[in-house]
């Protein structure tokens, strides 16, 4: 009788709904930030091998053109400018997202968003006149590396966009919730991070390369 019981004890037990750990425990406050910012650390190596790729390479050139004949510093400062400052305007989404404004951080999230389209739109400018004047990336090993690190920082930006999109409206239709607001400190986190590569970019590439 006793084992009846044990029996049917274990096979109620046995139909009884699971429960999960994660059925109990909130998202970890600090668990996506940690995380991104090992993405980040993921992402700083793939720069860096770029720079050393193109620190080695840069100077290749192969009998053809070089960064001085080709490089306009007036129009990448113009381009740099854009980038700068779509980190400023990034800053003011962050203050009003503090201020639990979303009216204000879509505003400025626009305005972020259009001063990075304008630095594609340059940078897309920059690389067809290149190539129409016959500098495409298999000319010699210094476009090679050119392109490469230059096109994965515009990769890098387009990404960003279109994660800047995608998250505008998720605010629009949902507000300064808390996920959206821990995705906002995560895009500011790699739009900030593609402002540093940026400035690496224009010192150690165009700078050093009209030199």
């Amino acid at each position: 009788m006793s084992n009846t019981h044990t029996l049917q004890a274990g096979g109620t037990a046995a139909l009884a709904p699971r429960e999960y750990h994660l059925a109990h425990e909130p998202h970890p406050e600090n668990g996506t930030s940690l995380g991104f910012w090992l993405y980040l650390m993921s992402d700083c190596l793939i720069f860096a091998a770029l720079f050393a790729t193109y620190g080695v390479l840069g100077r290749s050139y192969a009998a053809g053109p070089t960064g001085a004949q080709l490089f306009d510093l007036s129009l990448v400062a113009i381009n740099t400018a854009f980038l700068l400052t779509s980190s400023i305007t990034f800053g003011f989404a962050m203050l009003q997202k503090q201020a639990g404004n979303a009216r204000g951080t879509l505003a400025w999230l626009a305005v972020t968003g259009l001063l990075g389209l304008a630095f594609l739109g340059v940078e897309l400018y920059e690389f067809a006149h290149m190539i129409h004047q016959g500098a495409t990336p298999q000319r010699s090993a210094f476009l090679s590396a050119f392109f490469t690190l230059v096109g994965t920082h515009g990769l890098h930006v387009t990404f960003g966009l279109i994660w800047l999109v995608t998250l505008m409206i998720q605010i629009s239709k949902h507000g300064l919730i808390h996920e959206n607001k821990r995705r906002l400190n995560c895009l500011s986190m790699f739009w900030h991070f593609l402002d540093v590569v940026w400035i690496g970019v224009f010192t150690f590439v165009y700078l050093m390369g009209v030199l």
